[in-house]
């Protein structure tokens, strides 16, 4: 009869969803996530569960479900009210209709858990060491840089921002006050500049430089030329330099000697570090001060540019597509929620390669 619930209105539903191409399917397709499940198993504590009790949510499905909040930004609250929601996601974590659904704070001790037992990081290399088993390799050079990320903004006072920028806790502030304020994240200035075109016959003017201040962390990494994967990444407060993270985020794995990066790479320290790992620096050169550039350096950036272009792929995905924001407080929780932006951004990587290169 129309109108009645049938026994498999479920199935057709989720049929119609992969019919329409649902994007989750095809990276649950793409990613084996059972290669993480040694190292999400050896970071958890389970109980032995000898007295009884209700048996633990498996680890794969819940590092799913951390993907998920990776993918669309969300809350422990809304990643529990989605999974109740929604059909894909709950196709994609392993969950059935009749199934228990993770509430929040279950989503939350357990990422707490891989935080603290450093699982994440490890999963990335995992991944990374799964792409090169794959076939694909880092090959072409590789290219640095580094985006700050931003995070909930202190309010404090004078006072306040000189003890912790001395590594101290104000005087005065409670425990819970403590807890709450992000006392590892730094604040610093994304510079940049505002084109007008000149109206017609009116002298050409130097562009005014915008300013705007940004509190947050800095995620600084490197990706190979070929395939774009993120290889190598080191998160710091957002005040560090991006020049001083050279060393950290190189791949020595990398199959060819350039190293593409902006200006802020450019010192004698990292030429050196270069040298002494035989790489070439593809280096941006700054515009002399006073004087117009020189016609070859200009050629040279603008052919250095169009490699170098490429890292800008991974900022946009992570802080548009994905809407990467740090929501915690502190640098470990901050580097747990940007190693999984990085870890999703090569996994959606590889689902879009392996599209690609399916026939028609």
């Amino acid at each position: 009869m129309v109108g009645q619930p049938g026994l498999f209105d479920t199935d057709e539903r989720l049929r119609a969803l992969s019919a329409a191409g649902d994007p989750l399917e095809r990276l649950a397709a793409t990613v084996d996530f059972e290669l993480f499940r040694p190292e999400l198993e050896a970071a958890l504590a389970r109980a032995d569960r000898s007295r009884g009790g209700r048996p633990p949510y498996d680890a794969v499905l819940m590092f799913r479900v951390l993907i998920l909040q990776a993918l669309y930004t969300l809350s422990d609250e809304q990643t529990e009210y989605q999974l109740r929601d929604r059909l894909s996601f709950m196709r994609f974590a392993g969950l059935g209709l009749h199934e228990a659904v993770p509430d929040a704070k279950t989503i939350w001790l357990y990422r707490e858990q891989l935080t603290r037992a450093g699982a994440l990081i490890r999963a990335f290399e995992r991944f990374d060491a799964a792409l090169r088993e794959r076939g694909y390799l880092a090959m072409g050079g590789q290219i640095v840089d580094a985006t700050v990320i931003e995070a909930r903004r202190p309010r404090l006072s004078k006072e306040e921002k000189a003890a912790v920028r001395e590594g101290k806790v104000p005087q005065g502030w409670s425990r819970a006050r403590t807890r709450q304020i992000d006392r590892e994240g730094r604040w610093t200035v994304k510079r940049g500049r505002k084109r007008k075109p000149p109206p017609e016959g009116a002298p050409r003017r130097a562009a005014a430089e915008i300013a705007v201040p940004v509190f947050g962390y800095k995620n600084h990494l490197g990706i190979d030329h070929v395939h774009g994967f993120v290889r190598r990444f080191v998160v710091t407060h957002a005040a560090r330099h991006d020049g001083s993270q050279l060393g950290a985020v190189l791949d020595p794995a990398n199959t060819a000697s350039d190293v593409w990066a902006d200006t802020a790479y450019r010192s004698r320290s990292n030429l050196s570090l270069l040298r002494r790992r035989g790489l070439k620096a593809q280096f941006q050169r700054a515009k002399p001060r006073g004087r117009s550039m020189p016609p070859h350096i200009a050629r040279g950036n603008r052919t250095r540019a169009q490699v170098r272009s490429r890292v800008e792929h991974v900022f946009a995905a992570e802080k548009g597509c994905m809407g990467l924001v740090v929501r915690t407080v502190g640098l470990v929780r901050a580097t747990a929620k940007i190693t999984l932006a990085n870890l999703v951004y090569n996994m959606r990587r590889l689902a879009w390669i392996q599209g690609r290169a399916m026939p028609a």
